[in-house]
């Protein structure tokens, strides 16, 4: 299997290994601190099956001597107007955390002003748009977003020893954390495809009645899966997730 760097194909999106020319596309968006590379597992498991390309936000990796952008309406809002989407084909939305957030803001976005809509919506580890948190860590100290780091196994602790690394990748989680910390819906925002909800029965940032609040945010039917495990339960329970996704886009493979 051919891997490839769509480096210079676009500056938002990686494609890290083809797919057929029937392949469903499926688009997804980090979580706060994230970057694009966090999907090459997915890529290479679902390639060539489905054609998968990973979101780039500013401020991280080859990306990060741009300015991150802390608003989730502002970020969504760039992104919407850069996805690759108008080659006719099939496309599903894949968002963790603030992700599963931002993925919501596109796809209304292209449903509103391009008149695009998705095959599919997975929205994982993140609560319906309109449960607010009272939240301030990107007010506080270093010290307190890296302990929220390993609370949360999103780093490994070996990367959260190695200062120079901090220093580069604080400037952009803090601003991820102001971005969904600060997020407020807009009123009567609404899709229209299927939904799907994933969360770790043990995620201290979901709770069950955060993640069937979801069902209000589309027309369209909307399934919740549970799984075993916290935030970052997807690292672990990778397969049992991945075959959520293939048998949902399954059927409208062409």
């Amino acid at each position: 299997m051919q891997v490839t760097t769509a480096f210079s194909q676009d500056v938002w999106t990686r494609r890290y290994h083809d797919a057929g020319p029937d392949a469903v596309r499926l688009v997804c968006f980090p979580h706060a601190g994230g970057s694009a590379s966090f999907y090459f597992p997915v890529s290479r498991a679902l390639a060539p099956r489905l054609e998968v390309l990973a979101v780039q936000y500013p401020g991280r990796q080859e990306r990060r001597r741009e300015a991150a952008v802390d608003c989730i309406h502002e970020l969504a809002d760039r992104i919407a107007e850069v996805l690759p989407l108008d080659d006719g084909r099939p496309t599903a939305f894949f968002g963790h955390s603030m992700g599963a957030t931002l993925a919501f803001e596109v796809a209304h976005r292209l449903e509103r002003e391009r008149g695009l809509s998705l095959l599919h919506l997975f929205a994982s580890g993140r609560r319906a748009p309109g449960r607010v948190r009272v939240e301030d860590l990107h007010r506080r100290g270093d010290d307190a977003i890296v302990a929220e780091l390993r609370r949360h196994s999103a780093t490994d602790d070996r990367l959260l020893a190695d200062q120079e690394l901090l220093r580069m990748i604080l400037p952009a989680l803090r601003s991820d954390y102001r971005a969904i910390e600060t997020y407020r819906e807009r009123p009567g925002t609404r899709l229209r495809c299927p939904l799907t909800v994933l969360v770790g029965t043990a995620d201290p940032l979901v709770t069950r009645d955060e993640a069937e609040a979801w069902r209000a945010y589309t027309t369209g039917p909307t399934d919740v899966r549970y799984f075993p495990g916290g935030h970052f339960y997807l690292t672990e329970r990778a397969e049992e997730v991945l075959a959520v996704v293939t048998g949902a886009l399954t059927p409208v493979r062409r």
